[in-house]
């Protein structure tokens, strides 16, 4: 005789990626799932625009996350395949760089070996092309060779790739051999839209969104808990069996009123929009050129969007990193407290004048390595938020989800990858508190990204960008599908 409760009642505070999965995820299971987001529409968090599969990205971090980052990568890709731009990223190493490019190939070919491994595991987990094409090395002669080839309108060689890498590159400012690696794009706006269209759909689901909550206590007779919200001026209180804390960086209000013990920092993040003349029909790669974290040459991320359009990281002071946007919290409060000027940007608006100021900032120091890039312009205000990160160590990238009280799960994802290994450690605790069948642990269920029609999708991912002031061609992605 089954003890399976499949009364249980699911709540979910934050409709960021860590609780939008959490809820589709777990309503495609049958389970009772409540959703309250704050805003109009889903996943209106920090940017986050790269899939991490290896986590090359970040020379700072252990070999042990970077192959976390790339099982979580693969998993990631599988479960939301319509988010993914598949186009490849090309990492860089200045003049000016302490390190040299053959430092970067001992892990390259380690995560190689860990792809091939996952690959013999699952055929269907072969989601970054071939493996031996995982990575791929350039010359210099190589890269002069291929500066003179004709631009490829849909590339879906490595070379076609690279072709415009080749042509706008200063070569003098850089180091080779230049290195590029199957880390593809992601797309905030699809995922948005694609969550909620199907949680729209679910009958186990309920969507609250324009949704404030404002008050948790716990229900002692039930062990479960009560949560007050307001949605259009009108006060509700509902009853639930389990908490889902998946409030980003306002998860230590949720930890203040259960008094559960934290340890946390919040880091405010920008990315910078602007548009380049003359390449609306030039697809490129991410270009990634590496840095040291807050001096005048911290890292330079180059991230294309079609129509032109390029979002642009500087790890610099004056670009992506603030004076004092890195904070942790308090004994008295689990809620690190940013500044009021940051809080003002997230619930308000940014200053034109700011807008300006370091979206040519930025624009300044890729072009550096792109000359030609000066032309660029302002494409739109940044895309903004506040990170949550666990613990106190601000280089984490590999964090999943703590559970602190009984009923209770807090969502600490840093990167958009880790969401699957997320909610596998959260059936667990459904499973024995018998919500959840054993055999569902690690289950996945693909349909939703089969059942979405993609023009459906594209238009209310572009109506979600239209309605957040950025233009819709950042809810788009490149007309390749495939790397070959």
């Amino acid at each position: 005789m089954s003890t399976i409760d499949n009364k249980a009642k699911i709540a979910i505070i934050g409709g960021g990626v860590a609780g939008a999965s959490a809820a589709l995820y777990f309503g495609q299971l049958g389970l009772n799932v409540t959703l309250f987001e704050k805003d109009a529409s889903l996943v209106s968090g920090p940017p986050w625009c790269h899939l991490h599969a290896g986590g090359n990205l970040y020379r700072e971090i252990s070999d042990a996350q970077c192959i976390t980052l790339l099982k979580q990568s693969i998993d990631f890709l599988r479960f939301y395949p319509f988010v993914v731009d598949y186009r490849p990223t090309v990492i860089v190493l200045p003049t000016t760089d302490s390190s040299t490019p053959e430092a970067l190939l001992p892990r390259l070919k380690l995560l190689t070996d860990e792809y091939k491994a996952h690959i013999a595991k699952d055929s269907k987990n072969e989601v970054l092309g071939k493996p031996e094409n995982y990575y791929q090395v350039y010359t210099k002669e190589e890269i002069a060779l291929l500066r003179e080839k004709e631009l490829v309108k849909t590339p879906k060689t490595s070379d076609e790739w690279m072709v415009p890498v080749a042509k706008n590159i200063d070569l003098n400012k850089v180091q080779f051999p230049l290195i590029m690696v199957q880390e593809y794009g992601l797309n905030l706006f699809r995922l948005a839209a694609g969550a909620a269209m199907t949680l729209e759909n679910l009958d186990s689901a309920t969507l609250h969104t324009l949704s404030i909550v404002h008050d948790v206590q716990q229900n002692f007779p039930t062990e479960g808990w009560n949560i007050s919200y307001v949605k259009e001026d009108v006060g509700h209180t509902e009853s639930f069996d389990y908490l889902i804390n998946a409030a980003g960086f306002r998860t230590g209000k949720i930890d203040d009123l259960l008094g559960a013990p934290c340890k946390s920092m919040v880091e405010f993040k920008a990315a910078y929009v602007s548009h380049w003349n003359g390449c609306d029909d030039t697809q490129f790669p991410e270009v990634v050129f590496h840095g040291e974290r807050g001096t005048p040459q911290g890292m330079g991320q180059f991230t294309p969007y079609p129509g032109g359009y390029f979002q642009l990281h500087g790890m610099t002071k004056d670009i992506t990193l603030y004076e004092d946007g890195l904070v942790a919290n308090s004994l008295v409060s689990c809620q690190p407290r940013l500044g009021q000027d940051f809080i003002d940007k997230i619930e308000k608006s940014w200053t034109q004048e700011e807008t300006q100021k370091r979206t040519k900032a930025a624009i300044e120091h890729l072009s550096q390595y792109i000359p030609s890039f000066s032309t660029a312009t302002v494409g739109s205000k940044p895309l903004f938020g506040a990170q949550q990160i666990p613990g106190d160590d601000p280089t984490l990238r590999v964090a999943e989800v703590s559970f602190p009280r009984k009923r209770y799960a807090r969502c600490e994802i840093v990167k958009v990858s880790s969401v699957l290994d997320m909610i596998d450690s959260i059936t667990k605790q459904f499973v024995e508190l018998g919500y959840l069948e054993v055999n569902t642990i690690g289950k996945r269920d693909f349909s939703h990204a089969i059942q979405l029609d993609e023009d459906t999708l594209r238009k209310r991912a572009e109506s979600i960008a239209e309605k957040r002031d950025y233009p819709s061609a950042l809810a788009n992605r490149n007309i390749s599908e495939k790397i070959l």
